[in-house]
């Protein structure tokens, strides 16, 4: 136990979500048009599903729908390959910034499950 333990208050219950990655269920991710666009996951409910920080899965061979970020998007790549409409590439490990208004789509061979913050909805093209 260090010193600041004595001093802090603990969490209380209810103040505190984990879920681990093996467990997780993800659930279908629906664009503003209504059109599902890949899976997430994400423990703040009270921002739409796939804004904020959350987990985005990929099935393998899937293609994203062509997008416009609003707001700048921040990702890791837990696992798997994402290769962008411009054929630039990422692997597990990569993290990627893009700025705010970024257009783009993007592709998975094998599938992959992505680590995203994004402050806004995106915007379909």
């Amino acid at each position: 136990m260090n010193e600041h333990n004595k001093t802090m208050t603990a969490v209380a219950d209810g103040e505190r979500r984990v879920a681990n990655l093996d467990e997780i269920e993800f659930e279908a991710f629906v664009n503003q048009q209504g059109v599902a666009d890949g899976l997430a996951f994400q423990h703040d409910r009270d921002r739409p599903l796939g804004t904020g920080f959350h987990l985005y899965k990929m099935e393998p061979g899937y293609t994203t729908i062509p997008h416009q970020h609003n707001g700048n998007e921040e990702f890791f790549i837990v696992s798997g390959d994402v290769t962008d409409n411009d054929g630039t590439v990422y692997r597990a490990g990569d993290l990627v910034w893009m700025k705010d208004g970024t257009q783009h789509c993007s592709y998975t061979e094998n599938g992959c499950v992505i680590v995203v913050y994004i402050p806004g909805t995106e915007t379909s093209l």
